[in-house]
């Protein structure tokens, strides 16, 4: 990539792989500021929002609320100035949380970022189409639960519809993607306002610190809400995975902060105001999505049907913007050599089909294995969320890498600026990883295993060396998770 100067960056100049015949495509018509903003806050607003009333309410009373959303939001405030600064920094880079990881600690680790990233996001993907079959049992009774066989044939004609207008090329669905962010956004809109003008005060202040709801000290309760805002954060690095295929690279840093903070604002909007239209034991009580059960109390039965339709605008919205950030996570590092290079290829719409291929494939076997698995949504978020946390950790790292050995800060401006935000980002990151819970730790090393398959795969396909020493200690660490892991589910303490 061209060095970072006044003006637009040239997204291309440098780009070129080894092996590769030329520089990426998109060298115009990249993706403009609206289209990386619409890609941050779709990818963030699934389903988590709609679910967030009942979720908080379970977990925590109004003031450890307010504790709990201050340490989160600053915490996700700080990752998203990560994102900022390494693409203000280093616009060379491409993939975000795969680049970032890949430059800072080699080729391995980066492997392992885009690998566990990838998996979360079709993972991800599959929980979005089981809880939008799931509201279509709102309307139509063959859905409900979301696993039943019409629910999971559903489901994969979705699947496959958005895997059609992906194939058409990633403007198309990435325009289709703004459109879509921006319908799914109205309903949410329409119940912060008339939530706003139905708030009760009262009821909001009447156990504040939950005294009398047994939920435990103040500081329980602010761990138990912070636990449940992981998965409504995620989707924060959308526009620096699409870096790549930015307009201006500039723009990159701009959406993730633009887009983390107008998400925020409407989490913390429809979280607090909930607290003032019903009891919080009341709350705690309702099915989801919550959200609409509110409205219902509110406004009547119309307002029920009226989230549950945004419920599903949302999801698709979505899915439609994790299954390209799960291609791009995919082509990028097979661009590098780090995966198999036939999962770089792109059809003449310029969209990645071999990685879409795989991914969506790996997806749909995933939907058939939801009807014989109970709790599927649940434990899908869990397992999404945990293969995404070190993706987040390894930015952070970076960051801190960068300021600390004082790399692109010849002039020393912002150095200690940055150095105190990457801190604070890895420290959350890490928080973040130790409270996903150890299970999921373990689970995410059997994933990370069966994936160096395709590492080592790569590696001789180019005749390079596979593992450094240092490679070869993480690879050992990442065997001694999955074998764990297997005996933990042989013999029943994991059940992921």
């Amino acid at each position: 990539m061209a060095q970072h100067v006044a003006g637009r960056a040239q997204p291309v100049v440098s780009a070129q792989r080894p092996g590769q015949a030329g520089p990426p495509p998109q060298t115009t018509a990249g993706l403009a500021l609206p289209d990386l903003v619409a890609l941050v806050v779709g990818s963030m607003i699934g389903s988590g929002i709609f679910a967030l009333p009942s979720q908080m309410a379970g977990s925590a009373a109004p003031g450890p609320l307010l504790i709990g959303w201050t340490i989160t939001g600053l915490g996700m405030l700080m990752l998203a100035f990560v994102f900022q600064t390494l693409a203000r920094r280093k616009p060379d880079i491409d993939g975000g949380v795969y680049g970032y990881a890949r430059a800072g600690f080699g080729e391995y680790i980066g492997f392992t970022s885009a690998w566990g990233y990838w998996i979360s996001a079709w993972v991800g993907n599959v929980a979005y189409l089981v809880l939008l079959m799931s509201t279509l049992g709102y309307w139509f009774g063959g859905f409900e639960g979301g696993t039943t066989v019409s629910a999971v044939v559903g489901a994969s004609v979705l699947l496959w519809f958005v895997h059609a207008l992906t194939l058409s090329g990633v403007r198309n669905a990435a325009l289709a993607n703004v459109v879509v962010t921006v319908a799914k956004v109205i309903p949410i809109l329409t119940f912060i306002a008339i939530a706003a003008v139905g708030f009760d005060a009262g009821l909001f202040t009447a156990d504040f610190w939950g005294d009398s709801a047994g939920m435990g000290g103040t500081m329980d309760q602010v761990e138990n809400m912070m636990l449940v805002t992981v998965w409504v954060f995620i989707g924060i690095e959308g526009a620096a995975v699409y870096s790549q295929r930015a307009r201006d690279r500039r723009d990159v840093g701009v959406a993730s902060v633009v887009g983390f903070l107008g998400v925020l604002a409407l989490l913390l909007a429809v979280n607090l105001l909930s607290y003032g239209l019903m009891a919080q034991a009341d709350v705690a009580g309702l099915s989801d999505p919550s959200m609409a059960a509110l409205l219902e109390n509110e406004v009547g039965s119309w307002g029920a049907g009226f989230i549950s339709a945004g419920l599903v605008v949302s999801l698709l919205g979505a899915l439609i913007a994790w299954v390209l950030l799960a291609v791009e996570i995919l082509r990028l590092p097979a661009l590098d050599r780090v995966v198999p290079r036939a999962l770089s290829h792109e059809n003449r719409q310029g969209a990645p089909a071999s990685a879409l291929w795989l991914t969506n494939l790996c997806a749909q076997a995933l939907l058939l294995w939801t009807l014989v698995n109970e709790n599927t949504y649940t434990d899908l978020v869990y397992l999404a969320t945990s293969l995404i946390l070190l993706p987040y950790l390894w930015s952070a790292a970076y960051q801190v890498k960068l300021a600390a050995t004082g790399e692109t800060y010849e002039s020393g401006r912002g150095r200690s600026r940055d150095l105190a935000i990457g801190a604070v980002a890895l420290a959350y990151a890490v928080w973040l990883v130790y409270a996903g819970g150890w299970q999921y730790v373990l689970v995410a090393g059997l994933f990370y295993l069966v994936g160096t398959g395709l590492f080592v795969w790569a590696r001789r396909e180019n005749g390079e060396r596979i593992f450094t020493r240092a490679e070869l200690g993480v690879a050992a660490v990442v065997a001694g998770l999955a074998v764990a892991a297997v005996v933990g589910l042989a013999q029943g303490f994991v059940t992921v």
